[in-house]
């Protein structure tokens, strides 16, 4: 699907999407939502480790 078509379609638009357009649309989401996870786990074991780092310091 051609993305400037996609970019067209708004979800509060009154016509409902194709079918190849809803897949692409959650096709994007998914891989953001995976993208924004791994980087909260990477983020969120860097805080443990500078936690530990700190508490075993002293």
């Amino acid at each position: 699907m051609p993305e400037e078509l996609l970019n067209k379609y708004r979800l509060t638009s009154m016509e409902e999407p194709t079918d190849e357009m809803l897949a692409q649309i959650m096709h994007e989401v998914a891989v953001e939502a995976k993208e924004k996870s791994k980087e909260a786990h990477r983020k969120f074991y860097e805080e443990i480790r500078e936690m530990v780092k700190k508490n075993g310091a002293e």
